[in-house]
């Protein structure tokens, strides 16, 4: 097995509240390899969005910061790393594909000199090859007419458009690893399914590891080799897709598949998960999940107020599970 591209291990992050420091990121641990997927998944609120800003250094300097952890790229330590040296790596090493692209295009700038901005910046070179070079990848993101639509701004896209523009951004140097925070939000499903088949296309031509940030588990389904669910700041789950949706080892795993809308098999009205994700600073104890948990009893609830189960080693080698019921529960996955 070769060592993994990206490694986030221990990670934990605070943000600044009225009333101290609070804890949103509390050790969070996961690999991606070379030319693999790997959605993280989770509500609203669960810390997927933070994990990633906080892998590229894009956390507010006053109202947030990195406590403990390690984000280490092709073995290269980016926390702690001098800000110079981090903006080099980033848009050339590590992209990021944001989750609303007309807020992440400058409406001021044609589309073509903001990627030649990045080819610029990162790989040197005259006005003119840069500015080739994004006619080139906009062509191969699939916008017809890409030397005439280099030239348009960000808002004479659609949103699918735009869409593949920010992925054209993300893959002008040809980065090792491109973290996607929710790309497909806010687009229909034939849009959705465009973009990721070109983001299954760009991962396999370029060898990319891709992170996929998204709170739809069809999405993690239709593209990841592997998923991290997590809740409340944690890792609660990693397994690999198929093991995950065919037998889940974590409760709230389970509770996101059963909450799912499914063609076959189940009908009536649709399973929701009771109740809602805690706060930062107002962690319960024992498990985070415990007060939603339909599978919970009276251990689960036991312990300090900071929700510091520790996760479980499982077989096959890389599943992980942060469950106290996890060798006794049989839980059900999708269909």
């Amino acid at each position: 097995m070769t060592e993994p591209l990206l490694v986030v291990e221990d990670l934990e992050v605070e943000f600044a509240t009225d009333d101290g420091w609070a804890t949103v990121l509390d050790g969070v641990s996961f690999t991606v390899g070379r030319g693999e997927t790997v959605g993280l998944v989770g509500e609203s609120g669960s810390g997927k969005t933070v994990t990633s800003l906080a892998a590229l250094g894009l956390l507010p300097d006053r109202s947030a910061r990195i406590t403990r952890g390690s984000v280490r790229l092709d073995g290269v330590e980016l926390v702690g790393m001098p800000r110079r040296k981090l903006e080099a790596l980033r848009g050339d090493e590590i992209s990021m594909i944001f989750q609303e692209p007309m807020t992440s295009l400058d409406p001021a700038f044609r589309v073509g000199d903001q990627i030649a901005e990045v080819v610029r910046r990162h790989r040197g070179g005259s006005r003119r090859t840069a500015a080739a070079r994004a006619v080139e990848v906009l062509t191969k993101v699939g916008i017809p007419n890409a030397e005439r639509r280099a030239r348009s701004y960000p808002h004479e896209f659609s949103g699918g458009m735009r869409q593949r523009v920010m992925i054209a951004m993300a893959m002008a140097c040809e980065p090792k690893v491109i973290i996607a925070d929710e790309p497909t939000t806010a687009l229909d499903v034939t849009i959705q399914a465009q973009v990721l088949d070109l983001m299954r296309a760009m991962r396999d031509e370029f060898g990319t590891a891709v992170v996929f940030v998204t709170h739809d588990l069809g999405v993690v389904a239709g593209i990841c080799d592997r998923a991290v669910v997590m809740y409340a700041g944690q890792v609660v789950e990693q397994a690999s897709v198929d093991e995950l949706y065919h037998r889940p080892r974590h409760p709230y795993t389970e509770a996101l598949m059963t909450a799912m809308p499914q063609l076959t098999g189940r009908s009536g009205r649709l399973a929701t998960i009771p109740g809602r994700t805690p706060a930062p600073g107002a962690m319960p104890a024992g498990c985070r999940f415990h007060p939603r948990c339909g599978h919970a009893v009276a251990a689960c609830g036991e312990g300090d107020s900071g929700g510091r189960v520790e996760m479980r080693t499982l077989l096959p080698a890389g599943r992980e599970s942060r469950c106290l019921r996890v060798q006794e529960l049989a839980l059900r996955g999708t269909e």
